[in-house]
C-alpha cells in the first residue's frame, strides 16, 4: 500500500506518506492563506522523501473539516484528482478527530473539546472521550462562537487554534499543543478504520455557506422612457396625441 494522505481544514496544509504500517515521511506548512500556491509542490515533496512515485499511490485520504470553504475545497479537489487518475477512490475523515487523535498520542484522557478557527469569531467543534486505546466522538462537528458554547462544555481542555484565538473563553490542554492538523496522525487513522472495515465518505463539511458569493447582475443606468397615454380625436380624421 501507498497511502497519501493530505489535509486542508485548518490553519496548516499537510501531507504524508504511509505503506500500510508506518508514515514514510509527512511535512506540513503553517500557511492557511496560500493553500492552491503550496498544496501541489508539499505534495511533490512529501512523495519524494518517501520514495514514491505519484502513481504508486494506491489510497489517497483527505480530511473532510469542517474548514473554511476555499481551503477545504482545494485539498478535497486535489485529492479527488490524484485518486481518479490512479482508478483509486478518496477516504475522508473528519479533520476535527485527526486533532483528537493527536491530543490522545499527546497524553489527553477523559472528556476533551476539539476547537479549530472558523474565521468571522467562531469555532469549528466538536467534545471527545480519550482512553489510553483510542477516541470517541460525543458530538458532530458544529459552528459557533465560543461565548456561545454551552458552560460545560467550555470548561473542557481544548486543543485546536480555539484556545490561542480566545484564551478568555478557552482552556488550553495541558501537555504538548496540539494547533493544526498532522497528515502522518491522519494516514495512521486512515489505516486503522480500514482495518477495521470502516466506511469513510468524503463528503465536505463545510457547515455554513461560503465566505464569498457569486456578483448579482448589473443594474441597467438606462432611465425607461416614459410612456404617453394616446387617444384617438374624433374630427377631420386624424389622431392627435394629447399632451
Amino acid at each position: 500500500m501507498r497511502l497519501l494522505a493530505l489535509d486542508t481544514a485548518t490553519s496548516a496544509i499537510t501531507a504524508a506518506v504511509h505503506d500500510g504500517d508506518r508514515v514514510l515521511a509527512s511535512r506540513t506548512v503553517p500557511d492557511a492563506r496560500r493553500t492552491t500556491e503550496l498544496l501541489a509542490p508539499l505534495l511533490r515533496d512529501v512523495l519524494t522523501e518517501a520514495g514514491t512515485r505519484p502513481e504508486e499511490v494506491t489510497r489517497v485520504a483527505a480530511g473532510t473539516g469542517p474548514g473554511p470553504f476555499t481551503g477545504l475545497r482545494v485539498g478535497l479537489v486535489t485529492a479527488r484528482t490524484m485518486a481518479h487518475v490512479n482508478g483509486t477512490t478518496v477516504l475522508g475523515v473528519c479533520s476535527l478527530d485527526a486533532l483528537a487523535e493527536a491530543a490522545r498520542r499527546a497524553g489527553a484522557r477523559g472528556e476533551l473539546l476539539v476547537a479549530s478557527d472558523a474565521r468571522r469569531k467562531e469555532v469549528y467543534w466538536a467534545r471527545y472521550s480519550c482512553t489510553e486505546e483510542d477516541v470517541t466522538a460525543i458530538d458532530e462537528p458544529a459552528v459557533t462562537r465560543p461565548a456561545d458554547l454551552p458552560e460545560v462544555v467550555r470548561a473542557l481542555p481544548t486543543v485546536g487554534r480555539g484556545p490561542l484565538l480566545y484564551p478568555e473563553l478557552l482552556t488550553a490542554a495541558p501537555g504538548p499543543e496540539v494547533l493544526d492538523v498532522d497528515a502522518a496522525v491522519l494516514a495512521d487513522l486512515t489505516v486503522a478504520r480500514l482495518t477495521a472495515g470502516e466506511d469513510m465518505p468524503a463528503e465536505p463539511l463545510y457547515l455554513r455557506r461560503p465566505d464569498t458569493a457569486a456578483p448579482a447582475p448589473p443594474k441597467s443606468v438606462i432611465a425607461p422612457v416614459p410612456q404617453r397615454n394616446q387617444a384617438p380625436h374624433v374630427g377631420g380624421g386624424a389622431e392627435q396625441v394629447q399632451q
